[in-house]
């Protein structure tokens, strides 16, 4: 009856205005920085934490990207001058409705000169988009892809079974090479400013930050419905997610890879224009035991509470529990500094006790980012430091742990590191160029039987002890990792550019340089840098 006056108070307050926010730009760490210099003024109180953005919330606050970019060839508006270089492949406006056809190439051609191997990427995709109306906006896109890949990453995927951020994937050109499909869609509906549903198989992210202690863009696809309501300072939102364990036994042969349901809720508070505050919670349970029973648990429908006094209320609940907070101080116009707390497990005394207690299980998020640096525009930089204390999201089960298709929910090293990373980005005109450097130290298990708290997909009962933990205990690895990129933008509608990129890697004394050429496109976010 609480859940049924609740929706029906929505539709009331739906009601009541005329205008929605539907269409939501890609999850981009390169678009929002375009955005930046709106999102961080200080006369916009922007729920900057709450990812996707939506495109006319940031066009409202004069946001809207329309720089001009000097012509090509001599700007000879011929019909396949336009297709390639200002327009989308199909495009078509109409009052009522619009529709987007691109297609999304990625053609690579690199060479790891430590590991004297020649790398390539040969990716050909397609993204489809438009809007019905003023309410639903829908988005989907498809990727083909073949590729052979530098050391790390080729160790990567054959250890996970997986491409990063990507999903499975099968062995191509006698096994030097991986093939593999990536697909992703969803539709938006916005009855209002005030309300927005999105209902389809993506990705999220909480935070202000590169990284996100909370929930985090690193992983695959999977689907999804996620409500957000915007009432003045105050945006909350509560997303239901069905997660995939490739590790555990499967039940049956026809059910396919472990299945695990997650319940999300964020609160965003625009305590000023200055200030914004962020709570966080997530509940894990397991879809089916060994007798496939339980499944969806009802209770967790209910869009209005926090859950972690529900799942206590279950005695010694099954349920894996994860609670934290944003905060964002924006110091001067165009800049914030931001962090996160995530906390898994949390005994006051314990904490402050200093004895290592295994199950101060937190992770922390410090950081600072501004825009249009020494008054320099689109000149933009990001200093970030993250950790995570030893055996932070993993569980008694593995099964329920904070992860999804065999990488972190969180931050992509899991848990037991220290990290420190500096990102730089300058356009000017339709050069792009931006440079990242990353420190990264952590602590691996030296023995497979043993458990030092890194890999979160392990039992925390098989930890090595109760007290004594400490951030980076077990075998000390440091990482080394710095990258350049060089582009120029041929076509803005969708990121087509010509590319340059080095990077340079080193873990553990092993030195890795890697250099790449190709056109490029598409918005993704892909995280190659652990």
């Amino acid at each position: 009856m609480r859940l049924f006056y609740f929706l029906a108070s929505w539709l009331v307050l739906a009601t009541f205005s005329l205008s929605a926010f539907s269409q939501l730009l890609p999850l981009s760490h390169e678009l929002e920085s375009a955005h930046g210099r709106t999102i961080y003024s200080l006369g916009n109180k922007f729920h900057s934490s709450v990812h996707s953005y939506f495109q006319d919330e940031i066009d409202t606050l004069g946001g809207s990207r329309a720089d001009s970019l000097s012509p090509l060839f001599n700007n000879r508006e011929t019909f396949l001058y336009r297709k390639l270089f200002t327009e989308h492949l199909i495009q078509i406006d109409k009052p009522d409705y619009s529709l987007y056809l691109d297609f999304l190439p990625d053609f690579q051609i690199g060479r790891e000169f430590s590991g004297d191997k020649t790398t390539w990427l040969n990716t050909r995709g397609l993204s489809l988009q438009g809007r019905i109306g003023e309410e639903v906006y829908f988005y989907t896109d498809f990727y083909e892809n073949q590729a052979a890949l530098p050391g790390y990453l080729d160790e990567f995927a054959r250890e996970a079974s997986i491409l990063p951020g990507q999903g499975k994937h099968k062995p191509y050109n006698g096994g030097k090479a991986f093939d593999w499909a990536y697909a992703q869609g969803f539709v938006s509906y916005s009855p209002s400013s005030h309300f927005n549903f999105q209902l389809g198989n993506s990705k999220q992210f909480i935070g202000d930050g590169y990284r996100s202690m909370l929930l985090s863009d690193v992983g695959f696809n999977y689907p999804s419905l996620k409500v957000t309501t915007s009432l003045g300072p105050l945006r909350y939102m509560i997303m239901w997610a069905q997660f995939q364990d490739l590790q555990a036994p499967e039940v049956a042969f026809e059910q396919g890879h472990r299945k695990k349901w997650g319940v999300i809720h964020y609160l965003d508070w625009n305590i000023s224009n200055r200030v914004s505050l962020g709570l966080f919670e997530s509940i894990m349970w397991q879809n089916a035991d060994s007798t496939g029973k339980r499944g969806f648990d009802v209770k967790y429908l209910n869009p209005i509470i926090f859950f972690r006094p529900v799942e206590y209320s279950g005695g010694n609940s099954p349920d894996n529990a994860l609670i934290g907070m944003n905060i964002k101080v924006e110091p001067f116009d165009k800049a914030a500094i931001y962090g996160q707390l995530s906390l898994d497990e949390f005994k006051f005394k314990e904490v402050f006790g200093g004895d290592g207690w295994w199950a101060n299980k937190y992770g922390i998020q410090l950081g600072f980012k501004t825009f249009d640096l020494f008054r320099v525009k689109d000149l933009n930089w990001l200093l970030e430091f993250n950790t995570v204390r030893p055996y932070t999201y993993s569980q008694r089960d593995p099964l329920i742990n904070y992860a999804h298709y065999n990488q972190p929910l969180g931050h992509p090293q899991g848990a037991n590191f220290r990290e420190l990373l500096s990102i730089a980005s300058f356009s000017m005109d339709r050069w792009r160029f931006r440079g990242q450097l990353v420190y990264s130290q952590y602590g691996l298990d030296p023995a497979d039987s043993l458990n030092y708290g890194k890999d979160i997909y392990k039992s925390y009962e098989t930890r090595v002890s109760d007290y004594g933990n400490h951030t980076v205990q077990g075998e000390k690895t440091n990482l080394y990792y710095g990258n350049l990129q060089v582009a120029y933008l041929l076509n803005p509608k969708n990121n087509l550019r010509l590319q340059t990129g080095l990077t340079v890697r080193r873990e553990s004394g092993q030195n890795q340089t890697w250099f790449s050429f190709g056109l490029s496109s598409s918005f993704r976010n892909l995280y190659y840098d652990f």
